[in-house]
């Protein structure tokens, strides 16, 4: 079916383009009565405002964008992105703002795509996931004058503004939980080492376990259930296996929960296992898993509000969410 145009509606109401312009436009140039019919046609025709043509002329795209820079596959998934896409839609569908979502092999597809979505006003700004030390990306962005949020952080001394929890905290919870039941050896299972809150979780375990006086060792992995399953055989094959062991995030909890069970390791009569993010994946498995919950999809709408306020032109402060909470199970 044809989309209609403005050449539609001025021969439906016998007028100019130009008329049509000024109505729909809110213009002066034509009048009232004349105005109230053209709006009616429109209407009636289902006529939209072209978005791109729009955006060319000066105006705003009128969408924002989400690029992640990990394999669709992966994705599928991932109980933590599916929620904060949620969240993010949530909140931007309420104004009618759509989220153009995209994935990318690496920062360099990625950054490439923030190039030509601002080059062709695609978008009015985009969030930014999984933050990096000495990121490029964030060093794009500001070449670019792209409005950005940070989706992790904080992101000093880069300047992007950052809506972020603290990891450090989510991390000293569950150790002081497991110290408490009488833990002494703890595992950590790790998501890649580059990223910013990968590093402040790795910290913060590193700190814990010296604060407790126990031993604590670490198995990086890639957030997929198949690393996930490979850390835990590893961790509990080894030398003096751990206790008790803490993941990144749900899927490699899980798939670590199958490796114990293969091996013959009982859960929690010989491993503890506590997951991150506490998806219903947590409480699907037997035994249900303890975790770390945060409201991920709140986490989303929070960042879509200060998007939205940093696109405007408007000064924004990072915004720190509230920390996780342990669910036990």
């Amino acid at each position: 079916m044809k989309r209609p145009t403005m050449a539609d509606i001025a021969r439906r109401a016998g007028v100019t383009k130009g008329a049509v312009s000024f109505a729909l436009n809110g213009r002066p140039g034509v009048s009232e009565e004349t105005r109230a019919r053209i709006l009616a046609i429109a209407e009636e025709l289902g006529w939209q405002p072209n978005s791109a043509a729009r955006a060319l002329s000066g105006g705003r795209a009128g969408a924002f964008g989400l690029v992640i820079d990990r394999p669709a596959r992966a994705l599928g998934v991932e109980p933590f992105f599916m929620q904060l896409i949620a969240g993010i839609q949530d909140s931007l569908s309420g104004e009618g703002i759509p989220l153009l979502f995209t994935v990318a092999d690496d920062a360099s597809a990625e950054i490439a795509r923030y190039r030509d979505w601002w080059a062709q006003r695609r978008v009015d700004g985009v969030f930014l996931v999984d933050p990096r030390f000495d990121d490029p990306r964030v060093a794009a962005l500001e070449e670019l004058r792209l409005p950005a949020v940070v989706i992790g952080g904080p992101m000093e001394p880069d300047g992007l503004p950052a809506v972020w929890s603290d990891d450090a905290s989510g991390v000293r919870i569950a150790l002081d939980h497991l110290a408490g039941l009488g833990h002494r050896s703890i595992g950590h299972v790790t998501g890649p080492v580059g990223l910013r809150h990968s590093v402040h979780r790795a910290e913060a375990f590193a700190a814990s376990v010296r604060e407790y006086g126990i031993e604590g060792r670490s198995a990086e992995a890639d957030y997929s259930g198949e690393q996930g399953f490979a850390a835990t055989r590893a961790l509990l094959t080894g030398d003096a296996p751990p206790t008790a062991i803490l993941y990144d995030n749900d899927v490699m909890a899980v798939s670590g929960l199958s490796a114990a069970q293969q091996l013959g390791v009982r859960v929690p009569e010989d491993v503890a296992l506590v997951a991150w993010d506490d998806s219903p994946l947590c409480e699907l498995v037997r035994p249900g898993l303890t975790a770390l919950r945060r409201d991920i999809a709140a986490f989303g709408a929070a960042a879509a509000r200060q998007l939205r306020e940093v696109s405007a032109g408007h000064e924004v402060a990072d915004l720190r969410v509230p920390d996780p909470v342990l669910v036990v199970r």
